[in-house]
């Protein structure tokens, strides 16, 4: 195991991953891991997220529902840029908001959930989070803040099973298949899981080779 690229052992742990959810047919699925799994970042698309770096290590640093595990920040990017290309502003058909495309209804119940815990963030006051609108979702302090703890919680309630994870994060953590323990039949669930993958990826080996030059 020491001899594998870090790569290589970050692509087991989230084949493992799927592989642990009841295989459903669903080759879209696989199709769209490898359409993403070898993508590169450009130095633009690197840039554009850099800008939140403060925030996403602040934010992933918390532990919200377990003792010592935290999000990973480098998934929390891959999340970013998959679904909004790092655009604070950016707005989808469906009315997903903001850097993490968040829906108004889920971020709003988030925010109350986060002000009546026991934790204070800066900059972002439990007063605030307990009165959330739409438009707030366009601050990136807020959407970042949302992102990591959602993904905290839907971590936390399906066992770090990522596809799963995804699967809550795009479809709604309640649909019927989630309840099955089986992840989302919808292409658009597909394509996010392959690009977060790629990109997540993407994101570590850049990481394992700054570190390797240091």
């Amino acid at each position: 195991m020491a001899k594998r690229s870090l790569k290589t052992v970050i692509n087991l742990i989230f084949i493992c991953a799927l592989f642990l959810v009841p295989f459903t047919g669903h080759s879209e699925l696989a199709s769209s891991i490898n359409k993403y799994k070898d993508v590169n970042l450009s130095a633009e698309r690197l840039k554009k997220i850099g800008r939140y770096h403060g925030l996403i290590e602040y934010f992933a640093g918390f532990t919200f529902f377990q003792p010592r595990h935290k999000v990973s920040s480098d998934f929390i990017r891959a999340l970013i840029l998959a679904e909004s290309d790092a655009n604070p502003r950016a707005l989808s058909s469906k009315n997903a908001m903001g850097l993490g495309q968040i829906i108004p209804s889920t971020g709003i119940a988030a925010g109350l959930e986060l002000s009546k815990g026991t934790v204070d963030f800066h900059n972002v006051s439990r007063s605030r989070l307990s009165n959330l609108n739409e438009a707030d979702l366009f601050d990136p302090e807020v959407n970042i803040l949302l992102t990591c703890y959602l993904i905290a919680k839907y971590n936390y309630k399906f066992n770090g099973q990522l596809a799963l994870v995804l699967s809550a994060w795009n479809a709604g953590e309640n649909i019927k298949e989630l309840k099955q323990g089986q992840y989302a039949p919808y292409q658009e669930t597909h394509d996010l899981i392959g690009k977060v993958n790629g990109y997540y990826l993407c994101l570590l080996q850049q990481k394992k080779t700054r570190l390797a030059y240091r």
